[in-house]
């Protein structure tokens, strides 16, 4: 639950650990005028993260905290918090940041973090969700975009997108169809309904246009689907 004034643009701190291709989806829909936001600080837990030349070359400013100069987790996860607070941020964006953060850390942002995972969720929480949903045998897959909240992968979902599993795909063939299809728009558009204010997350739940969700937003991204 977000108590704090939002700004226009919205102020996003992104945390990666990788490529940052979500990252650079998110970059995309700012230029192209599709998101009401600015990026005022790239965060990772890794120096050789490629994400942080992305946004380098882009001229963000960019910042690594590696977690072998603290003694432990919380004192990681102190240090990683002052710097992202003094960017004022309305969001904390999770984006392939691969650390689970501790409960103070979550609790300091709290109704400000957003994480995308790679399930529909509540399906497959955690990891190697593309194996586990092919071992069920189920018919589609996809991804949330979420609250974060202490216990892992359990915040309330702002929206999420599916694909069908088609006959012979392997856990690979998932990841990649979900990255290219669903995630490199899914997130974009989660963001906007926060910043836009059509997603609220209140004491009672998640309000989407001023009604409460039962469930969450779904959109499938089979062939052309738009994710709108």
């Amino acid at each position: 639950m977000n108590d704090r004034e939002p700004t226009h643009p919205a102020r996003l701190v992104v945390l990666i650990s990788g490529r940052g291709r979500n990252l650079e989806a998110i970059m995309r829909a700012i230029d192209a005028g599709e998101l009401d936001a600015e990026i005022v600080l790239v965060a990772s837990n890794k120096a050789r993260a490629p994400g942080l030349q992305t946004a380098r070359l882009a001229g963000l400013p960019v910042v690594s905290i590696a977690p072998r100069d603290f003694p432990d987790r919380e004192s990681y996860d102190a240090a990683l918090a002052h710097r992202i607070a003094a960017e004022k941020p309305d969001w904390v964006v999770l984006a392939g940041f691969m650390r689970v953060l501790s409960d103070v850390f979550v609790e300091r942002f709290a109704g400000r973090i957003v994480n995308i995972h790679p399930s529909l969720l509540p399906k497959y929480k955690g990891l190697h969700t593309h194996d586990r949903a092919l071992a069920a045998g189920d018919a589609d897959h996809g991804a949330s975009v979420h609250f974060v909240t202490p216990t892992l992968d359990d915040g309330p979902v702002i929206r999420q997108g599916r694909i069908t599993i088609r006959e012979g795909d392997t856990a690979d063939m998932l990841a990649d169809r979900i990255m290219d299809r669903i995630e490199q728009r899914l997130y974009a558009a989660a963001l906007d309904d926060l910043i836009s204010g059509r997603v609220v997350w209140r004491e009672d739940g998640i309000y989407r246009d001023d009604r409460l969700q039962s469930n969450p937003l779904i959109v499938d991204y089979d062939e052309d689907a738009s994710g709108q």
